[in-house]
C-alpha cells in the first residue's frame, strides 16, 4: 500500500526576494467578508507553512461567482512589500 506524502515547498528567494505559494478554495459566500470595511487583512497559510498577512484588497481581484479558488503565488521585497501576488492556476 502506497502512503500519500504531502511535500512542502520551501520559502524560495529570487534576488533577495521571497516567495510563497498558496492553495486558496474559499467560497463566494466566506469571501463577501473581504468587502467589509473592518477587514483590512487576512493572514494565510502558505504551502511552506509560513504565515502571512496580505491586504484583502489585493485577493479581491480574483473572486469569481465561485468564490476565491486556485493556486497562487506571492512575492515580497526584502522591505516586506508585496511586489506581485498573482493566481497561477
Amino acid at each position: 500500500m502506497k502512503k500519500s506524502v504531502k511535500v512542502w515547498r520551501t520559502n524560495p528567494t529570487v534576488n533577495n526576494n521571497k516567495v510563497y505559494y498558496f492553495q486558496l478554495s474559499v467560497s463566494y459566500t466566506e469571501c463577501e467578508a473581504l468587502y467589509q470595511p473592518s477587514l483590512k487583512n487576512v493572514i494565510m497559510t502558505a504551502d511552506s507553512g509560513h504565515r502571512v498577512q496580505i491586504p484583502t484588497s489585493r485577493l479581491r481581484p480574483f473572486v469569481t461567482s465561485l468564490g476565491l479558488k486556485g493556486y497562487f503565488r506571492l512575492t515580497i521585497s526584502p522591505q516586506n512589500k508585496i511586489l506581485l501576488f498573482e493566481r497561477l492556476h
